[in-house]
């Protein structure tokens, strides 16, 4: 398991809620979820640009923080889907004021500046 070197500021709210929800597909798949995608084949669809892997490996991630919930059908056919739990749904209101800012953000700089900017 990965040891840090350096020590993490656990007392300082933001670097929690980065460590919760910060990487760089997770604020899209809360939101992907809350508009009610909930297969990973549907995110996958949705969510342009990451990598089906990527977005599995970050789902367990919020499973694991207990942010999202999964849950297995066990008839015929096979499926996962994945829902908010009380906690996730109280990210929410931060994912649609970054959502709120983006879009404003997009439309102040223009296209050609934001696809200069990688993440």
């Amino acid at each position: 398991m990965y040891q840090r070197k350096t020590p993490e500021d656990l007392e300082c709210g933001i670097t929690i809620a980065m460590k919760v929800f910060g990487a760089k597909w997770k604020p899209c798949l809360l939101d992907a979820i809350q508009r009610g995608f909930r297969r990973p084949s549907e995110m996958h669809r949705e969510i342009k640009g990451a990598t089906p892997r990527v977005l599995d490996m970050q789902l367990r991630e919020l499973e694991a923080s207990g942010i999202v919930e999964k849950c297995q059908s066990t008839g015929f056919p096979l499926y996962t889907e994945y829902t908010l739990t009380d906690v996730g749904r109280s990210i929410m209101p931060v994912i649609d004021r970054m959502n709120e800012w983006g879009l404003g953000y997009k439309e102040l700089l223009g296209e050609q500046s934001l696809q200069s900017i990688s993440l």
